[in-house]
């Protein structure tokens, strides 16, 4: 009885972290995600990058969460004297490199691959693409070797939208962003902002593990997840085997990938992707 309370009041904590977390993503831009029956003719259309979210307020660069990323001061002392959001990245299929070299308390040498990917100008007025020309403005007068304007293009129709899409998933990328290109900036969620992708995915905290069978035996079959609104269900799949002898810890946030839902709510077919970072 004493552990069944004690298993509780670690999920209950566990709950009041991720809704902290929440509250404080919502200081920045999200994105929802794209509904087939949405029309976004005429929206902006840009690569969705898999790297390390930053956020640059003029004088501390930070995570999604606020919390500091310790670059280099070279890297720093490259930065505009104004606000910038963007992905730190490498290249497509590179995110555990580039958590290893962002997440170092002494930033090293590796961060010379590392390059400032900006799709957002805050509080700048206008729309997507003016509040993007401060940055291009300034970075004509103050030329960057890492700093870099992710491109945006106008999305002409559903099907060229679906073709685009499957043409850089096929390449590696993680999928698209749509933006509606007058609204004003703005952060937390909206429906102006949306990711497009072949699948959807979801963060969910690991509170337990189940033991495999066969060829797993003595191993981690599945984890045990909860998602924020409370839900319990288990990911088996995507795990690698060096994983499955050491897995993410109990506590662990983690991105997972599914396809629709069940008819009882539960992801359909959820596949581990990563840990999300303490950031």
């Amino acid at each position: 009885m004493i552990i069944k309370w004690i298993f509780k009041g670690l999920t209950a904590l566990l709950l009041c972290f991720s809704l902290l977390s929440h509250a404080q993503e919502s200081d920045v831009l999200l994105l929802k995600t794209y509904d087939e029956s949405q029309d976004v003719t005429g929206w902006l259309m840009s690569e969705k990058l898999d790297g390390m979210r930053a956020i640059w307020d003029g004088h501390t660069l930070k995570s999604r969460q606020g919390n500091n990323i310790s670059a280099p001061q070279w890297f720093l002392d490259g930065l505009p004297p104004f606000e910038i959001d963007g992905e730190l990245w490498t290249k497509r299929g590179d995110f555990e490199n580039i958590m290893s070299i962002v997440r170092q308390q002494t930033p090293d040498d590796r961060w010379q691959a590392i390059t400032y990917n900006i799709f957002e100008v805050p509080n700048q007025s206008g729309g997507l693409l003016v509040r993007l020309a401060v940055l291009e403005d300034y970075l004509a007068e103050h030329q960057s070797a890492f700093v870099k304007i992710i491109p945006q293009t106008m999305v002409s129709s559903t099907s060229q939208l679906k073709y685009d899409l499957e043409k850089i998933t096929a390449l590696g990328a993680e999928g698209l962003v749509v933006r509606k290109p007058d609204v004003p900036y703005h952060s937390g969620r909206s429906d102006d902002d949306l990711k497009v992708k072949q699948y959807q995915d979801a963060e969910c905290t690991i509170i337990a593990y189940k033991e495999g069978k066969g060829k797993y035996t003595g191993k981690t079959g599945s984890l045990q997840c909860q998602l924020l609104s409370g839900l319990i269900f288990y990911i088996g799949s995507g795990l690698s085997d060096k994983q499955r002898e050491s897995p993410p810890k109990i506590g662990s946030v983690i991105t997972f990938k599914y396809y629709g839902f069940t008819t009882n709510d539960i992801p359909r077919f959820p596949v581990f992707m990563r840990v999300r970072p303490a950031e």
